[in-house]
């Protein structure tokens, strides 16, 4: 029995990264002899244990023969007598197929340190275009890795398997659980480009894939094709906030301009409603936990109440705060001014323009916070009239204040 690291943690180590969880093959054994070694099988399609002591997984070599379609079409064969060399051929890149013995010795037989060193990243085999699974972990690697360059035979591949229906496939669930994580990693921006490159992005994205080439004013926005608007915004919350919440709210906020009939572009009047409805479909689909849609929800309905705030009403900016329920959910508020902030500054020329709507509308959010219904408790009001005076005395307090 010899027991490799391989993966995701020879390669971090190698690119000097954090490992955050280490996977090993073992070549030579049998699952008879993992379990009389007091190692937990977990793996149902393939022999996987867990480690006694460590909670690691330890999967045995093994070689795979594609039956179907998708990425669940498959026999696995995983024999004593599959070699490390034959595991690592099925892996997906070169940069993840590189295993590292008990003595700290690399094995490379693909030439992934070549191509980390070159940053680039490429499929190890053909047997990459029977998984489609791996075109979104490409994507996903490009986010993690956004130094890395795509081989142009590997796009190739990608564009090929799409055309020969691979990616239909794809169930939505598994769609969302690798654009969260790229939502949470370098650049979020590098996932969508790669996945409209191979023209992928029109099947598990089809709300974002939509937005390229639907023109806006060109007088705010100067950018003009709501896509790029979509990848500046995305890339601005990138560099405002780590949060992936945060971040999905940016990439949709603007989905409903896809909906747009042709005939009205560039103008986009009521893409908030269209947007808040094209966003439930996308989240009711993707399974999209409820924290990402609610947020999604409100930035996308109320940004451009949030750009305009300078110039409304104190009985306006009340109802913005309360259709925002910026007064029960304080945290969720700023997070949706992050987003509001990344909207306004992810425009061609607004990069490094100044936001004042975020100060001024925390300033409104702690005046109205402020405001004690106590006074109106020792009058006795109740109901409908405690309701309607605590209303009238929170307006009052936000008319004092002065825009700016």
């Amino acid at each position: 029995m010899q027991i490799y690291l391989v993966g995701g943690a020879v390669r971090d180590q190698l690119l000097q990264i954090s490992v955050k969880e280490r996977d090993w093959v073992v070549v030579g054994a049998t699952p008879e002899a993992m379990l009389e070694q007091g190692y937990k099988q977990v793996g149902r399609d393939f022999p996987v244990f867990l480690h006694p002591q460590t909670g690691e997984e330890y999967a045995l070599a093994r070689t795979e023969r594609k039956t179907g379609k998708g990425y669940t079409g498959f026999v696995c064969f995983a024999e004593s007598s599959v070699t490390l060399e034959e595991d690592l051929m099925r892996r997906d890149f070169t940069i993840n197929a590189i295993a590292q013995d008990e003595q700290g010795k690399l094995i490379d037989p693909y030439h992934g340190q070549q191509d980390l060193n070159n940053k680039i990243l490429r499929h190890v085999s053909p047997a990459f275009a029977e998984d489609p699974l791996r075109i979104l972990r490409g994507a996903r690697f490009s986010a993690k890795l956004p130094e890395f360059q795509l081989a142009a035979e590997t796009l190739q591949l990608m564009q090929q398997m799409v055309a020969e229906g691979e990616v239909d496939a794809l169930v939505p669930e598994r769609v969302w659980k690798e654009l969260s994580r790229a939502l949470a990693e370098k650049c979020p921006v590098r996932f969508i480009e790669l996945l409209r490159a191979c023209g992928a992005l029109n099947i598990v994205l089809p709300e974002i894939d939509c937005l390229f080439g639907i023109p806006q004013k060109p007088e705010s926005h100067p950018e003009i094709d709501t896509g790029i608007h979509t990848l500046l915004v995305l890339q601005r919350a990138c560099e405002l906030t780590t949060d992936p919440v945060i971040r999905f709210a940016a990439l949709v906020h603007d989905v409903g301009k896809g909906l747009t009939p042709k005939a009205q572009w560039p103008s986009h009047k009521g893409h908030e409603a269209k947007s808040v409805d094209c966003i439930k479909a996308l989240c009711k689909r993707m399974a999209v936990p409820n924290d990402y849609r609610d947020l999604a929800l409100i930035v996308s309905r109320y940004h451009g109440d949030v750009l305009d705030a300078l110039k409304l009403s104190a009985e306006q900016l009340l109802a913005l705060l309360q259709n925002m329920d910026a007064l029960r959910r304080p945290e969720r508020f700023q997070q949706a001014l992050i987003a509001c902030q990344a909207d306004f500054q992810g425009r061609t020329g607004f990069e490094t323009a100044e936001f004042k709507q975020k100060a001024f509308l925390e300033n409104v959010l702690q005046v109205v916070q402020a405001v004690s219904p106590q006074p109106l408790l020792e009058k006795g009001l109740q109901g409908k009239a405690m309701a309607e005076a605590l209303q009238k005395l929170r307006i009052e307090a936000v008319a004092k204040i002065t825009h700016y």
